[in-house]
């Protein structure tokens, strides 16, 4: 207890106090067990019972409660709250396993208060390097059992009023905890807010995270300013930054930051979504009737789901991928982003690269970082359009689509990956993806100093947010297995690599530029890339312009100013809304 309170200087309460506070109905099993600041009222309290040991803040109030072995900072409010106990040794929800990504789990994991996307992401999803992620496992583990304590605690200037249950949770500062139903075994970080008949068993919610509308939490992690709201059900959920989430399910889903739903009848089970938006009636199925509930996803970064749309575990598709109707043959479009995968006849017709003409995908990417109102900032996110992950797999997309035409020149259709794409699709794909190309050299030349890095050649990936080559990642799961890092070591390895981005993304363009010119280039023509490629840029973005005029267009001015016979009227409430 002394740790938590070495701010302030503590006492007993005087027997005159203890008289008073009988009279204001306050009962203590033993008012030896209770602490008060020394500038401790009688008129902080009323209709109080304390159990075990208690630690009163200065200037905290506390009303017609129960309290059980808690420390209450500073500056709280504790009102109307039915049950706030702890009863036993806890953890306060860290060292709970989350089966996220494989409901029957084979990606579980432990969480912690500091747990990030990039950690969660090597323990959950590099199955493949096993002592690596029972290293890590090992070392959350230990953490969590440092933190084990019989007694919780509310920090400083936060409010709990209109609780019913509270057990073993420990309330960080400036938390508000409002009409929550039952909350236990769990953390609430800086600035939460948890609100009315919110339920939440075995869960951390991290620093101004906003759980509200009686959603329910079982076995998960709510990332940073994260959003849950109007009933929506997270079970073995890793929900990290910037998320939304109402009205619908998530189980057993790893979220990176900016993953959205809002519908009530949207399912998001066992996959792995990132800058993720869910259609209404969006469902995933994840269970064959075979094996069981064991298939997984992969909605990588920037996928869209249109109204209903459904997808049939294992699949994968590429990033800024659009997914309209139902998908059921197991695609696998990974290296072809900013496409629609659209259903038509019961099978799935590919279109590559369409979404790169798309306003859409422009105004995307543009809003998610003005969106980022961390504060910590704990979770590494690259919100760079143009990068090394995106473009490689641009290049491989490109070699998949040349390949399958001059394997059949006079096709009118070809097979990829159980999908179909059509001949005129095929050709439109290799341009706009060329096109992209070249954008993407330049952008990323002209950012950073491409001679400050020593790139290695590997392909580079998306770990839940932040881009990394991955000989980069290899290195610190080798030296995570070698017991060669600790957790906090393994972050700021990761903050380092994320410090350096700009140069490693720009010595990426250019090794790629020199392999294909089959020469290294000169300054001369680095300059010259970097202004074709802005040329290319704008032709691109006239194209994005056009598709957003369309959108803005009068066309579009259906159902306006209906009330009036005058088109003019029409215009000016269409304007005057858009």
């Amino acid at each position: 207890m002394e740790e938590m309170t070495n701010t302030i200087r503590l006492r007993v309460t005087t027997p005159d106090e203890r008289v008073v506070l009988a009279q204001r109905g306050c009962y203590a099993e033993n008012w030896d067990r209770v602490l008060v600041a020394e500038d401790f009222d009688t008129e902080q309290l009323r209709n109080v019972r304390f159990e075990g040991e208690v630690t009163i803040g200065s200037k905290s109030r506390i009303y017609d409660s129960t309290i059980s072995n808690y420390i209450i900072g500073n500056n709280c409010l504790i009102d109307d709250v039915l049950r706030m106990k702890c009863r036993r040794a806890s953890t306060f929800g860290e060292g709970v396993m989350v089966a996220a990504v494989n409901e029957n789990e084979g990606r579980s994991i432990p969480i912690y208060r500091e747990l990030t996307a990039q950690q969660a992401y090597l323990m959950t999803m590099m199955r493949n390097r096993p002592k690596m992620v029972e290293r890590m496992m090992e070392m959350v583990g230990s953490l969590s059992e440092s933190h084990r304590s019989t007694v919780g605690r509310v920090g400083d200037n936060s409010k709990v009023v209109g609780a019913r249950f509270i057990r073993e949770v420990l309330i960080e500062e400036g938390c508000v905890v409002e009409g929550a139903s039952h909350l236990e075994n769990g953390t609430i970080g800086r600035g939460a807010h948890v609100g009315i008949d919110v339920r939440a068993h075995d869960f951390i919610i991290d620093n101004d995270a906003h759980v509200d509308g009686a959603s329910s939490i079982v076995r998960s992690f709510i990332g940073e300013n994260s959003v849950m709201d109007n009933g929506f059900t997270a079970i073995d959920t890793l929900m990290f930054a910037n998320c939304h989430f109402e009205n619908g399910e998530a189980a057993s889903v790893f979220a990176g930051p900016f993953t959205v739903s809002h519908h009530k009848s949207s399912l998001l089970i066992a996959g792995i979504f990132s800058f993720f938006n869910a259609g209404s009636g969006t469902n995933q199925s994840n269970h064959l009737f075979k094996s069981g509930a064991v298939h997984q996803s992969v909605h990588q970064r920037g996928t869209k789901f249109g109204s209903s749309a459904y997808v049939m575990s294992p699949a994968i598709e590429g990033p800024y991928t659009v997914v309209l109707g139902r998908h059921t043959r197991h695609h696998d479009t990974q290296d072809m982003p900013y496409s629609y995968l659209i259903e038509e006849g019961g099978h799935t017709t590919l279109m590559p690269a369409l979404s790169l003409k798309s306003y859409g995908t422009i105004r995307d990417i543009n809003k998610w970082k003005s969106r980022d109102k961390r504060t910590l900032k704990r979770d590494n996110i690259c919100f760079e359009e143009f990068n090394p992950f995106i473009t490689g797999k641009m290049l491989r997309g490109v070699d998949a689509l040349t390949r399958l035409y001059e394997n059949d020149p006079e096709a009118k259709s070809y097979n990829y990956n159980r999908t179909t794409i059509r001949s005129a699709m095929l050709h439109r794909g290799i341009s706009l993806y060329n096109s992209a190309i070249v954008a993407s050299f330049g952008a990323m030349l002209e950012k950073g100093d491409y001679t400050a890095y020593n790139y290695d050649g590997s392909e580079w990936i998306d770990v839940a947010g932040q881009y990394l080559p991955l000989g980069e990642v290899e290195r610190i799961m080798s030296s995570i297995a070698a017991g060669e890092l600790t957790l906090s070591e393994v972050t700021a390895e990761l903050n380092r690599l994320m410090d350096s981005y700009d140069d490693m993304a720009a010595t990426y363009a250019y090794t790629i530029l020199c392999q294909l010119q089959g020469h290294m280039l000169s300054q001369e023509e680095v300059k010259e890339v970097i202004t074709s490629s802005a040329n290319t840029l704008a032709r691109m973005r006239e194209l994005t312009d056009q598709d957003r005029a369309r959108d803005t267009g009068l066309d579009m001015m259906v159902g306006y100013g209906y009330d009036f016979r005058d088109e003019e009227e029409h215009k000016q409430d269409f304007l005057n809304t858009r």
